[in-house]
């Protein structure tokens, strides 16, 4: 039977770290973090994700805010309200909630974030940075948040067979960069992958992050494999993962639930950027 890897536990410890750190930037500097949220359109599940975040800033002693802008907005009077942003010296971290709207190209919207604010650590900048090794000043809240969880267990990261479902920009690239930086022999697979268990059978750590609920089934998960489940897929009033949670415990040593695992991590690891944006702003960083 897995342990549980318990991302609300873990997120209440490090948000009191966070909120030590906003209070002696208040204290200091007279400084409040301040994190701008940009929501385009009116996306039921985006609105939820943001309604979190804002409660999070709030729990750390962080100001924020969100600009709530119609889906019929155009490229470039969405690149100018960043570009005011940008600008704005209050401001120390930009969100851009994705995914955009129909029309709105989501790569040109990031790029117009000042590499110093992307607080989702998605900017070209900072994801050359992480390919490069370079320590960007920013690195993708929800990888972050998974390499928090897996080093939590004390599993050694070196020398494993990591194995990533899903190759996005947001979580499996990213995620497969930061192992790698452990010296994990990393594999990235995704939908065209053929026998798809078959690979994922390999994985001492296994990474499910392909928005397909319950597609990573126990007989699919190595015996004594590290577990992280990404997937927040909603089906009717229940939130499912990618992995089937209940046959896959019974395989893996660790193993992180939905909800309740990674979700918590990635807003702690936006807060937890957040400061470090304002830090740097203040030149203590």
């Amino acid at each position: 039977m897995a342990q549980i890897i318990d991302g609300k536990a873990m997120a209440k410890r490090i948000k009191a770290e966070i909120a030590a750190g906003v209070s002696r930037l208040k204290e200091k500097a007279q400084i409040t973090p301040k994190l701008t949220v940009v929501l385009v359109g009116d996306d039921p599940a985006s609105q939820i994700y943001v309604r979190n975040k804002e409660r999070g800033a709030e729990e750390v002693g962080m100001s924020s805010e969100t600009r709530r802008i119609p889906s019929s907005i155009k490229g470039k009077q969405l690149i100018e309200i960043i570009g005011q942003l940008n600008r704005d010296k209050s401001v120390h971290g930009i969100l851009v909630q994705l995914p955009l709207p129909n029309g709105l190209s989501e790569s040109e919207v990031i790029e117009a974030i000042d590499p110093a604010k992307d607080v989702d650590g998605l900017h070209p900048f900072n994801m050359g940075r992480l390919l490069r090794g370079n320590n960007p000043p920013f690195i993708s809240c929800t990888p972050q948040g998974i390499m928090e969880m897996i080093l939590s267990t004390g599993v050694e990261i070196k020398g494993k067979e990591a194995v990533i479902v899903g190759r996005s920009n947001i979580v499996g690239k990213p995620v497969a960069l930061l192992l790698l930086q452990q010296h994990a022999t990393v594999t990235i697979c995704h939908s065209r992958t053929r026998d798809l268990g078959e690979v994922t059978r390999r994985g001492e750590i296994l990474v499910a992050a392909v928005g397909s609920p319950g597609l990573i089934r126990g007989d699919m998960v190595r015996q004594g494999a590290l577990v992280i489940d990404v997937g927040m897929n909603r089906i009717g009033e229940r939130l499912l993962g990618d992995v089937d949670f209940e046959t896959a415990k019974d395989r893996a040593s660790y193993i992180t639930p939905v909800p309740g695992g990674v979700g918590p991590m990635t807003i702690t690891m936006l807060l937890k950027n957040t400061l470090k944006a304002a830090e740097m702003a203040a030149g203590e960083k």
